[in-house]
This record gives structure tokens, sequence and C-alpha cells, in this order.
């Protein structure tokens, strides 16, 4: 067994088994999610049973509602969840951060889609105008749309869970303010260009007896720019992290050459043999120190005898 700095903890089965584990159990929010999700369609298609067409938004705006409250309490947890999981991986209960990162991630997403589809089947029950690949594909992009940002920021930054949900409620809040879907055709002239960024947007332009109201909805490729409409936080995500990583990155090669420069002077060169004597010119030799090395070496013998 090594130990020390040779220790190297490599991933193996039981890390999977961990993670599984702690998920499915009462206290991983799963079953909890399962359990609440069930009572909040069940009343949905009891309450909504037999709606009648000329309905559709209002059967659509409740669904995604029930999706959303659905899934958020799952969202919430993420930041409590990304602090047990480092300090796990620091006590090597398991090997990997950035797996577990990447585990977390792809059950949400799943989860999403699970509540997604359940949504899209209920809808069918109480309404018979709201069908097709098309629309089912829109639904799920559309409670995406909502939804990533608190996976984002909940696990791959380290802001506090105030600030996550701040933050993540702001897709929702912006897309009730800007997609004009609640009021369609409303808005200043200008600024109700910017429902164009938002996926319900779209949803609202596929959905029957409302799709009229919509204004400017596009001729064709409507469900492609809801897709991409949808990813749309994770493109700024993406971008603002990388601009950040850049900028560490160039900090740090600045910090790195301005510390090589200040150990190219005589200054530096005299105190580095003033306390470690010969051996200091070895190392000043392998750093590529421009400073008269043989004047300092001689200078050491001088000193010795």
């Amino acid at each position: 067994m090594s130990i020390g700095d040779n220790f190297a903890y490599s991933t193996t089965n039981n890390d999977l088994k961990f993670f599984t584990d702690v998920e499915f159990s009462a206290n991983g929010g799963i079953p909890g999610i399962a359990g609440f999700t069930t009572f909040a369609f069940g009343l949905f298609l009891l309450t909504f049973w037999n709606s009648q067409p000329g309905s559709e938004a209002l059967v659509l705006i409740a669904a995604g509602m029930i999706s959303y409250f659905s899934v958020n309490p799952y969202l919430l947890q993420l930041v409590d969840w990304r602090i047990f999981m480092i300090e796990e991986a620091e006590a090597l209960l398991h090997s990997s951060k950035s797996m577990n990162k990447l585990l977390k991630t792809n059950l949400t997403v799943l989860l999403i889609l699970i509540i997604s589809s359940i949504q899209f089947g209920i809808m069918q029950a109480v309404i018979d105008t709201l069908s097709g690949v098309d629309m089912y594909f829109a639904i799920l992009f559309d409670n995406a749309s909502l939804m990533l940002a608190p996976i984002c920021l909940g696990l791959y930054t380290n802001l506090s869970l105030q600030a996550v949900q701040i933050l993540g409620a702001f897709p929702f809040l912006m897309m009730i303010f800007f997609s004009t879907t609640f009021s369609p055709g409303a808005g200043v002239d200008g600024l109700k260009n910017l429902r164009y960024l938002f996926s319900r947007y779209y949803l609202f332009c596929m959905t029957p007896s409302v799709d009229i109201m919509m204004e400017g909805c596009p001729e064709s490729n409507n469900l492609l720019y809801l897709i991409l409409s949808s990813l749309l936080i994770v493109f700024i995500f993406l971008t603002v992290i990388g601009g950040m990583a850049l900028r560490s990155k160039l900090q740090k090669k600045k910090h790195s050459e301005s510390k090589r420069q200040s150990m190219m002077t005589m200054e530096y060169a005299e105190l580095q043999v003033e306390l470690f004597g010969e051996k200091a010119l070895k190392k000043l030799k392998h750093i590529g120190s421009n400073v008269d090395l043989k004047s300092l070496e001689n200078s050491v013998r001088s000193k010795s005898m």
C-alpha cells in the first residue's frame, strides 16, 4: 500500500455503488421527488380532465409549473451536495470530484427527462390537441431551459446556496417578463424583441389556439430555434467559465514571469548564496540566471577559506 505523496486512489466499481446508494436512499432526494411528482400530476389529471380545445395554453402552463416545482427541490440541494461531496472526496471515501459531478449532472438531466415525459403523457390524457413528436421535444427543452441554470451554478461554481437560488431563478423570471407568452404582442417596441431568446416563445408558436396570437413566429425551423434558445444559458455559462479560466491562466503566467524576472537579479543571487552557499549556485545556473556566477563562486570560496 502506498502512502504519503505516492498514494493514488484509483476509480473502482465501489465508487459508482457509493454514489447510487446515497442518491437512491431516503435522504438522497429521489424517492421524495418521485412521491411528490406522483401526487402533483395525479391532482392535475383529476382537475384538468376533459379540458376543451382552446385551453391548450392554460394546460401547458399548469403542467409546466408542476414539472418545475417537482424538480426544483432536487435542484436546490445541489449546492449542499457539492460541498459534502468535496469533503468526502478529500477524505478518500470516493476517488473523483469531477466524476461525481458528472454522475450527478447525468442523474439530474435524466430526472428532468422523466418528469417531462410524465408531463407530456398526462397532457395527452386531459386534452388531445397537444400531441406529436415535435411537441414532446418542445416541452422537454422548454423545461430544461428553466432548470439548467441551477445545475450549472450549483455543481460547477463555488457560489453559496442563496446566490444559486437567486441566479438560478433568473431564467424563469426573465421568461415571464420577456417571452411575451403571458401577454402575446404586448411590450415596448425593441424590448419585446428579446422574446426570440426564450424557448417558451417558440413553444407557444406551436400551441393551438394561441399560436395565431403570437407575434412574428418563424415560418419554419421553429423547433430548432426552440432547442437552441433553451441551451442559451449553457452557452453563456461555458463562455463565462472559459473566460474566467483563461484570465486566471494569464494572471498565473504573468505572476510566474514576474517571479522569474525577480530571480534573475544580482540581489536575489547574492541572497541565495548568502543563505545556501555553493548549493545556490547550481540552482541559479539551472534557472538560467544571467548574473556573474563565476564571481559569486569565487566570493563563496574566498569566504570559506
